[in-house]
């Protein structure tokens, strides 16, 4: 897990968004429990208020539940809600990949030519 402590996001936020991240790309299984509280501030040399925080934050989204004395585990996702999920990332982006062809001057069909390449080539490695 990074960590960027002078990136003007909360390190709480840092955490719960990686957590996040990882559970919605299936690294974390349902009923898994995440790390506990304690251990990870302390790989993280951070407090444990801010370790509680970011676990508080996934729990409010509804992708993780408390256990008493046990700690946190990973809730069923909703396969439709993971789907759009992963659609508004990606549309994030694409947008920026837009964004960055314009800057650079890349026109429409070359972009488009470049992300049939990149496709073609991800098939074409698995």
């Amino acid at each position: 897990m990074r960590i960027m402590q002078n990136s003007g996001v909360p390190i709480y936020q840092q955490i719960a968004g990686q957590f996040k991240e990882d559970i919605l790309a299936g690294k974390f299984k349902q009923g898994e429990f995440l790390p506990s509280i304690r251990g990870l501030a302390k790989d993280l040399r951070i407090s444990v208020i801010t370790t509680i925080k970011a676990y508080e934050e996934l729990e409010k989204n509804g992708l993780v539940t408390a256990v008493q004395g046990k700690g946190y585990y990973v809730n069923a996702q909703d396969s439709e809600m993971l789907r759009e999920q992963h659609i508004r990332k990606m549309e994030e982006y694409l947008l920026n990949a837009i964004s960055a062809a314009k800057i650079a001057n890349v026109p429409d069909s070359e972009l488009i030519n470049i992300l049939k390449m990149l496709i073609e080539t991800e098939e074409s490695g698995k």
